[in-house]
């Protein structure tokens, strides 16, 4: 919930990035997450990072006390889509969790709702579109995308975007980004081709931009960019 006494930061960015799950020993959308943070506070912009619990309860306690701490005027969380080849804006938070594996505290919702009277979906406020042409114009490769599945990042972008409508407008723009592997990234199994994946440091680049993007009065792109499956 908000905190009304408490003065919002409209400048400050508020970046996260989750822990390794499934099995492995890394995540890197937490290291992307802390090195842009830190890349923006060299640039002059006031930015924080946090690292979320890959667990469907925990993320949620640690995001709203980051929230509650930090008072930001930007959000973007982030996480590991392994199998991507590139950095995927997500566009539809889901009000669904349907976990293939268990997350990392071993509970396993099989089609459960994240809100019992929360709407069906949101839609990120993120400049989607501009930020997919500024990474292009980056030379990253980009994509937006209908679905951030439905495991902790589905959730987690789903508790973004409901606590920054409960905050009334002082969250001016939130969502999330799937990041591929970087460099850490593990073999599939032993005679096969690693996970696709980009360099930590055009992670972390990927971020930036897109925080610059978000930070910007300027409208979204109008232009058609769907998906026809």
């Amino acid at each position: 919930m908000s905190s009304p006494h408490l003065a919002a930061h409209p400048g400050r960015t508020l970046l996260t990035g989750f822990e390794p799950f499934g099995g492995e020993r890394h995540n890197p959308s937490w290291p992307a997450a802390r090195e842009a943070a830190r890349t923006l506070r060299r640039l002059g912009v006031d930015a924080v990072a946090e690292r979320l619990p890959c667990t469907f309860a925990g993320s949620s306690r640690v995001l709203e006390t980051a929230l509650a701490r930090h008072r930001p005027g930007v959000v973007i969380a982030c996480g590991l889509a392994g199998g991507r080849s590139h950095v995927a804006v997500e566009r539809v938070a889901v009000n669904l969790q349907d976990a293939r594996i268990p997350d990392n505290a071993g509970h396993q919702p099989a089609g459960d709702p994240i809100d019992d009277a929360g709407p069906a979906a949101y839609f990120s406020s993120l400049p989607v579109k501009r930020t997919v042409a500024a990474l292009h114009g980056a030379r990253i490769p980009a994509e937006l995308s209908l679905s951030a599945g439905s495991f902790v990042c589905n959730h987690v972008f789903y508790e973004v975007m409901r606590r920054a409508e409960a905050q009334g407008g002082s969250v001016r723009s939130a969502g999330f980004i799937h990041l591929p592997w970087d460099e850490g990234a593990p073999r599939r199994a032993a005679e096969a081709e690693p996970w696709p994946a980009l360099p930590a440091a055009d992670l972390a680049r990927a971020l930036v931009i897109a925080a610059q993007e978000a930070a910007r009065p300027a409208s979204d792109l109008q232009q058609a960019a769907g998906a026809l499956y």
